[in-house]
């Protein structure tokens, strides 16, 4: 599914050539996760003031209200002036004086939700318990090593939980605890501050160079513009199963975490 680096990614592909633009009409496809929760009419003739992410939503801020997207687990956006008729995945187009904002979403967990603010209800049980984002200047040491000193879950699981630090999915947690040496297994109670430290500046390392290479294209992901990622092709260990380390040539390993697959080297990830 698209991750933190993915929704930015997308968010910066089309934020500068949606801002300012006025909306000349809505069209849904099938439902979706939610209903949008305003009659489509009634967003006709709003402004889009700007473009920003909260974690995996993306905020289109609006003259009344703002729009917040999820991609869920398949969805991709395409802004474009011309874009084709919709097709069988193509389930809410936007339609602008300066193109349209199409989401394209087969597996149809993704959403669009109109609100009033951040403060409205709704958008309060999305986004209250997100945590502090990777990438900002909030990401603080101190506050992040006594989180991890507070619980007893598996580090992977933790940071998948999104409630400490937000965004760093499933690849990302893999690339994350290689880099510090961490096995994904750790109890995050257990972990000193040196490793800590190293935890804390990969995150930050593995995210910002993931949205630096245009995110990761397992399937079908592409940014707004159609571009695809390249993360994975530097992946170290997530999806490398069975071939050796790129730093000590041990084969990669792979164990199951909450459904999910865990990746790590066994070597340089030790207990």
């Amino acid at each position: 599914m698209p991750e933190l680096p993915e929704v930015e990614v997308t968010r910066r592909s089309f934020a500068d050539a949606i801002a300012g633009a006025t909306v000349l009409a809505v069209a849904l496809g099938k439902p979706l996760r939610w209903p949008l929760g305003c009659a489509p009419q009634t967003l006709v003739g709003q402004g889009v003031l700007g473009v920003r992410r909260r974690g995996k939503y993306l905020l289109l801020d609006l003259r009344e209200g703002l729009l917040m997207i999820h991609l869920g687990m398949s969805g991709s956006l395409r802004f474009a002036q011309g874009l084709p008729a919709p097709g069988a995945h193509d389930h809410f187009d936007l339609h602008t004086d300066r193109g349209t904002l199409r989401l394209h979403d087969p597996r149809r967990f993704g959403a669009v939700l109109w609100v009033a603010g951040e403060d409205d209800p709704r958008a309060r049980k999305l986004l209250a318990g997100l945590g502090v984002e990777p990438l900002g200047d909030g990401f603080d040491f101190a506050a992040f090593f006594a989180g991890l000193r507070a619980s007893r879950m598996p580090i992977k699981q933790l940071l998948l939980a999104g409630r400490l630090v937000v965004g760093v999915g499933n690849i990302y947690a893999s690339e994350v605890l290689f880099l510090a040496r961490v096995r994904p297994t750790t109890r995050a109670c257990s972990i000193g501050p040196q490793r800590a430290r190293r935890l804390h500046g990969a995150i930050r390392e593995v995210l910002a160079w993931a949205v630096q290479q245009g995110g990761s294209t397992l399937r079908d992901f592409s940014s707004a513009d159609g571009t695809n990622g390249h993360f994975q092709l530097q992946a170290n260990v997530y999806g490398r199963e069975g071939l050796p380390c790129r730093l000590c040539g041990t084969p990669v390993r792979v164990l199951r975490q909450g459904q999910r697959s865990s990746y790590f080297c066994p070597h340089c990830q030790r207990p």
